[in-house]
């Protein structure tokens, strides 16, 4: 119950800190994805002030503690390795986040602006999710991450 309420806590400050510094705003997003037109320089400094003030906190902890309060252990990844699953991921989630001005976590905090769009886009980014998965286990013969 305490991990539950922790990660409820956790995932509120985080959408309502999305939502404070301008990351649910489809246009501002866009327009920072728009370098040689209209640029919006101020999502990078919320990404600086975000690094700014995670990044002490992430080393202090995991140098100095053996797991998190509200778990056994870190869960951190284990591949370093680079393929072309890897690669394409991350150059799909890229233009999708570029042509939509959205990505998983903003798309979530912005549900709570009640909008058509944005609830269309959400649902069919988690069922592109479900799909992938379902392929990506198929595929390798896994068990569901979920």
């Amino acid at each position: 119950m305490k991990l539950l309420a922790a990660s409820l806590f956790c995932g509120i400050v985080f959408g309502f800190g999305l939502a404070m510094s301008g990351m649910t705003d489809i246009a501002r997003v866009i327009g920072f994805f728009d370098i040689f037109g209209n640029w919006d320089p101020t999502l990078m400094f919320v990404m600086g002030g975000a690094l700014m003030v995670s990044l002490p906190f992430f080393q202090l902890g995991l140098g100095r503690l053996k797991a998190p309060v509200f778990s056994d252990m870190f869960r951190l990844p284990t591949r370093r390795d680079i393929d072309v699953r890897l690669v394409s991921g991350a150059a799909l989630f890229g233009i999708g986040w570029g042509m939509v001005g959205l990505c998983p976590g903003p798309a979530f905090a912005a549900l709570s602006y009640m909008n058509l769009d944005i609830l269309i886009f959400t649902v069919a980014m988690m069922a592109g999710m479900f799909v992938v998965d379902l392929v990506d286990n198929l595929v390798t013969g896994e068990q569901a991450s979920a």
